[in-house]
């Protein structure tokens, strides 16, 4: 689910380098074998920890489809009058920004003549517009169907993470955010896309960027998300489909104004109005 104008997705994200960050072992605290332990066990943790990873579904599902149970979204397809066509899968993939084309793309090329691969031309001539031509009236049919199928099932999980997933980890932790800050950056990026559009993630975070300085460059991580999440907030109210702002300011912000940067549990917040609670 990004914008029309992200629709050249691309892992190519504007790097900032990782920092390394040493710590001296003061003579009087634990032996440096242990507290070296520690900190590369804490260190290792980010978004792409498995239970990190469900936590992240959840939240994004509460926003994308009202519920906690990402996994029931695998068959979900509807048009949402966003100007993106059909919006479907456990991400949003969309008939009008190119991800879903790529997502049955590399479905039929793992498991070729699957259900959805006789609508490849179609999805290539609606790519970048809300139209539903040659994919009506069979295709959200056939959607649900491959959604039994645990090839596609699969085929959208991986999609997930090399558009969307891996890049939004990868780029936060080159510049030294917490798993919180990482799921901003995936949840970002999932809406806007990572295009070169105003309102795509790269210049979302370019846009933080002139406000405050990211953990990798010397910032305050807390100052750094706020700043991040100020420009998400201008972006999404540029696009009538994404004006409202309860992802952020009812969830994500709620999230880092209680400190809580490692995104631990019990987690609650409200999307559109809804509420939800992970213990």
């Amino acid at each position: 689910m990004l914008s029309i104008g992200g629709a050249l997705l691309g892992s190519a994200l504007l790097a900032v380098p990782v920092t390394a960050h040493a710590t001296a072992a003061d003579p009087g605290s634990a032996p440096a074998a242990q507290t070296t332990t520690v900190a590369v066990a804490a260190a290792a943790v980010g978004l792409d920890d498995p239970a990190k990873k469900e936590i992240a579904m959840k939240i994004v599902s509460s926003a994308e489809n009202s519920s906690l149970d990402w996994k029931a979204q695998y068959k979900y397809i509807e048009d949402i009058d966003d100007g993106r066509g059909y919006t479907a899968g456990i991400i949003g993939f969309c008939s009008g920004t190119g991800d879903m084309l790529d997502l049955v793309e590399y479905y039929t090329q793992v498991k070729p003549g699957n259900v959805l691969a006789k609508y490849l031309p179609a999805l290539r001539k609606v790519d970048g517009t809300d139209s539903h031509a040659g994919l009506d009236p069979n295709f959200a049919r056939d959607w649900a169907k491959a959604a039994q199928d645990a090839e596609f099932r699969k085929a959208q999980d991986h999609e997930r993470d090399r558009v969307y997933f891996n890049p939004a980890v990868k780029q936060g932790k080159a510049d030294g955010i917490g798993v919180l800050g990482q799921f901003m950056y995936y949840d970002a990026i999932v809406m806007h896309g990572d295009g070169t559009d105003s309102t795509s993630f790269r210049n979302i975070r370019k846009r933080a960027l002139s406000k405050a300085k990211p953990p990798s460059q010397g910032g305050n991580e807390t100052a750094y998300l706020h700043a991040f999440l100020d420009a998400r907030v201008w972006a999404m109210k540029q696009e009538e489909a994404h004006s409202d702002t309860s992802r952020v300011d009812t969830a994500q912000r709620v999230f880092l104004k209680k400190g809580n940067l490692n995104l631990n549990t019990p987690l609650d917040w409200k999307v559109y109005g809804d509420s939800f609670h992970i213990g």
